[in-house]
């Protein structure tokens, strides 16, 4: 299990809606090895964004058990689920989720402010990652006064500042165009090859596809095909 950074083992959830069982995700087994860099594709109502709140600690599954860097996140309670997102997962929205009072670099420091950080030291580290994903020069610009691509580099700049094991990108180029979703992922596979990070996306678009080493394709809650790219 040491070699990987996510493992599931006979995952289901079921949702409750009035009398009915909706059956999201079923007999779920999977292995996410270190630096992985993987996607999980398939139609809406696939379950693949439950599967990414379930690895993230944001929902609990209704059986199985789920490991992250070897700790069983199905087991945890809401303090230690916090202390587990707060210190090994980074998280990406397709919303952003950048605190809009906040500049970006006061949005990338706000984790590690809440690590207990010195704030000279999240404030050199806010910096270089800042440089490292093309915003030098931005950094005192709030959430309203970026571009849609800027603010998901921020969003990205913060999901990995504190040096996560895993980053969790639901959807992340879906609010852009082409050109900037390449560039977007080709920085992430930047980050995963020299920050060492493991990522597993949840997306309906094929750039992400091309770009991952590795398809996961849902459908109706079951894993259907898992392959390797070169």
């Amino acid at each position: 299990m040491t070699d990987h950074t996510v493992v599931l083992r006979n995952v289901s959830k079921i949702y409750r809606q009035n009398s009915l069982a909706v059956h999201a995700l079923t007999d779920i087994n999977l292995d996410i090895p270190k630096q992985d860099f993987a996607c999980l594709s398939g139609p809406s109502g696939s379950g693949k964004s439950t599967l990414l709140n379930l690895i993230g600690g944001l929902d609990k599954p209704s059986s199985g058990e789920i490991s992250v860097d070897g700790q069983r996140v199905d087991q945890l309670g809401k303090s230690e689920l916090a202390q587990l997102r707060l210190r090994k997962i980074g998280f990406v929205f397709q919303a952003y989720n950048l605190i809009p009072v906040l500049n970006a670099r006061e949005n990338v420091e706000f984790v590690m402010q809440l690590q207990g950080m010195a704030a000279d030291e999240r404030g050199d580290k806010a910096m270089q990652i800042l440089k490292e994903v093309g915003l030098e020069g931005l950094e005192n610009r709030r959430p309203g006064e970026l571009s849609g691509g800027q603010q998901q580099r921020v969003a990205v700049a913060r999901a990995i500042v504190s040096e996560p094991s895993l980053v969790l990108a639901d959807e992340p180029t879906a609010n852009l165009d082409s050109k900037t979703a390449t560039a977007l992922m080709e920085m992430l596979v930047h980050m995963n090859q020299e920050h060492h990070v493991t990522f597993i996306f949840s997306t309906h678009d094929k750039l992400v596809m091309d770009f991952s080493r590795r398809l996961i394709q849902l459908r109706d809650g079951k894993i259907v095909e898992d392959l390797r790219q070169s």
